[in-house]
C-alpha cells in the first residue's frame, strides 16, 4: 500500500521581482511560512505557480530552490507538465536528480490525447524519465480540456507506470472523485484540488489536498478538517462557507484570480511579487477593496501572516 498524503499541500506562487525575474532568495522564507502555518508540502510550478509562463530553465531553478530549502519532512512535488514531451522528460529527470519527493504532470493541452490509453502513454514516458520518483497525474480539465474518468486512468496506468502514486484531482466532478477514491482502494493517493469544495472532498474520502488558498488561509482549512474529523459538521460547513466567500471575493476583485491571490501575500508579510502576462494584477484600489471585504469575513483571524494586521504592500 502506497503512503497517503495527509493534510494540506500548498500550490505556491512563484516568487518574482518587480521586473518579472525569479526571486528564488525568497523560497527559504516561503518554506518556513508554510510550515509555520501547518502546511505539509508544496506542489511547485503548477497553475498557481504560473508554470506554463516560465521557461524550462526557470522551472528547473525553481525546483532546485524548493528542494534545497525544504526539510526532509516537508513534501516537495515538482510539476513537470508541458506540451513538449522532451521537456517533460528533462524536468522529470532533473526532479529525480535533486531529490524531489514526487513529480506531477498535466496532460498536453494543445494537441491533446484522444483516449485514456494515449494519455497513459504520455505519462508513462514522463514517469520513465524519473524511474525512482513517485508520479502523480495532474487532472485539471478546466485548463487542459482532457477529461477522462480517473478510475479508468488508474486502471490502465497501474500496470504500465511502476511509480504511479496517484492523481492530483483538480475538478468539480465529485462523482468521478469518489469513484476514483473507491477504485484506488487505498492503493493510490488521490489528492483533492478544489479549495472551495474541500469539505465535499473530505466526505468523498480525501485525506490530502493541494490548493492555492492554503498559501494564505491554511488555518481556516485546518480548522475545517479538525471540525470534520471531530464530527462537528456545522462548524465544518461554516468554515467551508467562509472559504467560499473568501475565494469569491478574491476572484471578483478585478485582476486575474491568481494575481489577486498573489497580491494578498505581500500585505501578509511575504511579498511574492507580480504575475506574468497575460495575467494582470489588481489595481491599488481593487486590492484595498478586496482587503476590506476580507476583513469583514474575519480574514485576520484565520490567515497566514507574519504581521499583526492586513495592510497594503
Amino acid at each position: 500500500m502506497r503512503p497517503k498524503t495527509q493534510g494540506l499541500v500548498a500550490a505556491p506562487f512563484t516568487p518574482t521581482r518587480a521586473d518579472g525575474s525569479l526571486n528564488l532568495e525568497l523560497v527559504p522564507d516561503y518554506v518556513a511560512w508554510l510550515r509555520g502555518n501547518g502546511v505539509v508540502g508544496a506542489f511547485v510550478g503548477g497553475t498557481t505557480g504560473e508554470g506554463m509562463s516560465l521557461t524550462v530553465d526557470e522551472r528547473l531553478r525553481l525546483a532546485e530552490a524548493w528542494r534545497r530549502a525544504a526539510s526532509a519532512d516537508f513534501k516537495v512535488i515538482v510539476h513537470v507538465g508541458h506540451t513538449t514531451l522532451a521537456d517533460c522528460c528533462q524536468m522529470a529527470a532533473h526532479a529525480e536528480e535533486i531529490g524531489a519527493d514526487a513529480i506531477g504532470c498535466l496532460a498536453p493541452f494543445f494537441f491533446r490525447p484522444g483516449s485514456v490509453e494515449e494519455l497513459v502513454s504520455w505519462c508513462e514516458a514522463v514517469a520513465a524519465a524519473a524511474p525512482s520518483v513517485p508520479f502523480y497525474y495532474y487532472h485539471m480539465p478546466s485548463m487542459t480540456r482532457v477529461e477522462f474518468p480517473m478510475a479508468d486512468f488508474i486502471r490502465v496506468a497501474s500496470s504500465r507506470i511502476p511509480t504511479l502514486a496517484g492523481v492530483k484531482f483538480t475538478f468539480e466532478d465529485l462523482t468521478d472523485f469518489k469513484s476514483t477514491v473507491e477504485f484506488a482502494n487505498n492503493g493510490y493517493d488521490v489528492l483533492f484540488g478544489r479549495d472551495e469544495l474541500l469539505l465535499s472532498g473530505l466526505r468523498a474520502g480525501a485525506k490530502g489536498a493541494v490548493g492555492s488558498t492554503y498559501n494564505f488561509a491554511a488555518p481556516l482549512y485546518l480548522d475545517l478538517i479538525r471540525a470534520f474529523a471531530g464530527g462537528d459538521q456545522q462548524r465544518a460547513e461554516e468554515r467551508q462557507q467562509t472559504a467560499v466567500r473568501m475565494i469569491d471575493a478574491a476572484v471578483r476583485a478585478g485582476g486575474s484570480a491568481v494575481a489577486n491571490f498573489k497580491a494578498l501575500m505581500a500585505g501578509l508579510g511575504l511579498d511574492c511579487g507580480p504575475v506574468r502576462p497575460p495575467l494582470r494584477g489588481p489595481t491599488s484600489a481593487q486590492l484595498t477593496a478586496l482587503q476590506s471585504t476580507l476583513r469583514e469575513l474575519g480574514f485576520e483571524s484565520f490567515c497566514c501572516r507574519r504581521g499583526t494586521q492586513l495592510s497594503n504592500p
